[in-house]
């Protein structure tokens, strides 16, 4: 089910667009990320509505007379935060839903990128299976033309350098995306700081 909803429509448009792009392989996964992020930007752009609209509630006054009030019951201090989650119409957990919908599909582009590098007899004919058969000219493709600079891109970057920009970059987008510390709830606070470091390490 994987292969026939995720993997096969995914290879399949990476394919035709490596045909469409002069057999640019670095082209085409630049273009078809661009396509991929366009496709899920819907779902993009309600996280990051959902974030702010929490990340509001816990800077209102509200949030902070609550949180002052009932700092020694932790309980009841939960149920008054679903109480006024409830009032404000705020889902807690409205970005997450987003993001497990994307999760699949950058799953299934990442696959689709690793089963068009295929570079061994094994993986050629893993391959092989894979492609559609109207996909017309396909078979004079394979393999792919994957070399970028001093990179060969179906095996691992041998100077890290794209290693390092990835870990950079997650960084950086960790920190702009992180709402600002000094107002908010000092739990988020820690657990934001410690997820603005996993995610680049991961």
């Amino acid at each position: 089910m994987w292969d026939t909803l995720i993997l096969n429509p995914m290879l399949n448009a990476l394919l035709f667009l490596y045909q469409q792009l002069f057999h640019n392989f670095t082209l085409t996964i630049l273009v078809f990320t661009i396509l991929i992020r366009l496709i899920t930007f819907p779902l993009t752009w309600q996280t990051q509505k959902s974030q702010k609209k929490l990340q509001t509630l816990q800077q209102s006054d509200n949030w902070k007379a609550m949180q002052a009030k009932y700092a020694k019951d932790r309980e009841k201090l939960n149920q008054e935060q679903m109480k006024l989650y409830q009032e404000t119409g705020v889902n807690p957990f409205g970005s997450c839903l987003p993001m497990l919908v994307q999760f699949p599909v950058l799953i299934g582009l990442y696959q689709a990128i690793n089963l068009a590098m295929a570079a061994g007899p094994v993986q050629l004919l893993d391959l092989s299976k894979h492609i559609y058969p109207f996909l017309t000219g396909a078979s004079g493709l394979i393999p792919l033309q994957n070399e970028f600079l001093w990179l060969n891109l179906g095996l691992p970057d041998p100077l890290y350098v794209l290693t390092a920009l990835v870990v950079i970059t997650t960084y950086l987008q960790s920190k702009v995306m992180t709402p600002a510390q000094a107002t908010a709830d000092p739990q988020a606070a820690a657990m934001s700081n410690q997820m603005t470091l996993m995610m680049p390490i991961m």
